[in-house]
């Protein structure tokens, strides 16, 4: 694999070259790795298992300290691959809150934000 980021670059069994090829991503790659399962109705409503997710989206936790929780989420960072929901954080000892990072596998989508173009491709491709 080369030293800098390649989309020819298929796949290794090594770790260390699975994670370089994560790490050296571009963000528009990188929003790729952003996606969260849908759950049962929304899967069946849009025939998709995984939706891409964004600011906005109602989500669960289903793994971790704060597994059964929902919230909306606040930010998504792409560039460490993580997504912040509103009422999950952790207190620290002085009493402030600091917003916890969740990888969005890690959750599941209960409500979407609709807007025109999230499914466009998806359903003009099924036709």
């Amino acid at each position: 694999m080369k030293s800098s980021f390649s989309i020819e670059w298929l796949f290794s069994t090594q770790p260390r070259k699975q994670r370089k090829f994560r790490f050296n991503a571009p963000l528009h790659i990188k929003g790729k790795f952003m996606r969260a399962p849908l759950s049962k109705e929304l899967s069946k409503k849009y025939e998709t298992r995984t939706v891409r997710v964004r600011k906005g989206d109602k989500v669960k936790l289903s793994r971790g300290q704060f597994k059964g929780t929902s919230g909306v989420i606040e930010k998504a960072d792409l560039g460490r691959e993580r997504i912040y929901i509103a009422g999950v954080a952790l207190v620290k000892k002085e009493g402030g809150k600091v917003p916890y990072p969740v990888h969005p596998s890690n959750v599941q989508v209960i409500e979407l934000v609709e807007d025109k173009r999230r499914f466009k491709k998806s359903v003009e491709a099924k036709k």
